[in-house]
């Protein structure tokens, strides 16, 4: 009987120690490139690349690894995208209103069947070799999303992703969700945001910045290739608050690409 206790306590101690923090944690102005959509341009000289989770096979990941880059791998936690493989997995009850500007409908954050999609998606990550995950629209409580939705059940949701990541060894950003950056900042490894320059937003990823962790920021307005003043100027901002910010086009399609380091 003592034997098979010590067994279990000693398991248990095992089981703890492989949770402890081994995941990469991107420093404050950490270099990146993001590309979504097309065929991925690895020639970039950046410590970090974010791709998509779904469209990017193993092997660019690998590649890109091998030639010493770290890559986040992007996936939507918060809306239901009907092209994605996985897309006939998510019951109809999970599905509300349909997001402003995009073919995606808003999930309920609330559900527990929810939660076993995506943890096989970060289990799908993790397979891929991704070192870290990128989780979008996971601020659904601010939008209409025809749920009855809480600031509280927002920051449930979101702190069983990155439960789930760090399980599995993977680090995770905080897309957006400008308003609990305070409460999840000590959650979440590294923030991804677009546009704080254009909404003038910036400051409030400043949590990240002063605990050394990166904050990545897009910027797509045509003004920052057209006015060269306009750009030396929010670069300088950039520069000076610590942030990691590209021009690049809105596809997310490589097209484009000005780093303001």
């Amino acid at each position: 009987m003592y034997g098979l206790s010590f067994l279990i306590i000693f398991t248990l101690i095992l089981d703890a120690g492989s949770i402890q923090k081994t995941w990469y944690t991107p420093k404050a102005k950490t270099s990146w490139q993001w590309q979504l959509n097309g065929t991925i341009n690895t020639k970039y000289d950046v410590e970090i690349y974010d791709v998509d989770l779904f469209d990017t096979p193993k092997k660019t990941i690998h590649d890109l690894q091998k030639n010493g880059k770290k890559v986040i791998c992007y996936l939507s936690a918060g809306s239901y995208e009907n092209w994605r493989e996985d897309a006939d997995t998510f019951p109809d009850r999970l599905k509300g209103k349909k997001m402003d500007g995009w073919d995606e409908l808003w999930l309920d954050i609330r559900d527990i069947k929810l939660q076993s999609i995506m943890k096989k998606r970060i289990k799908l990550a993790q397979y891929k070799g991704c070192d870290g995950i990128e989780v979008d629209n996971i601020d659904t409580y601010t939008n209409k999303s025809g749920f009855p939705l809480t600031a509280k059940e927002q920051l449930q949701y979101n702190r069983f992703l990155a439960r789930e990541a760090h399980k599995r060894g993977l680090s995770i950003g905080l897309k957006n969700d400008l308003e609990q950056i305070k409460e999840l900042v000590n959650d979440y490894d590294f923030a991804i945001n677009e546009e704080c320059h254009e909404y003038q937003e910036c400051e409030k990823l400043l949590p990240f910045i002063e605990k050394d962790k990166a904050v990545l920021n897009a910027e797509y307005a045509q003004k920052y290739r057209n006015d060269l003043e306009a750009t030396k100027v929010m670069c300088a901002n950039s520069q000076r608050m610590g942030l990691s910010t590209l021009i690049l086009s809105y596809d997310l399609d490589g097209s484009y690409r000005h780093s303001c380091d």
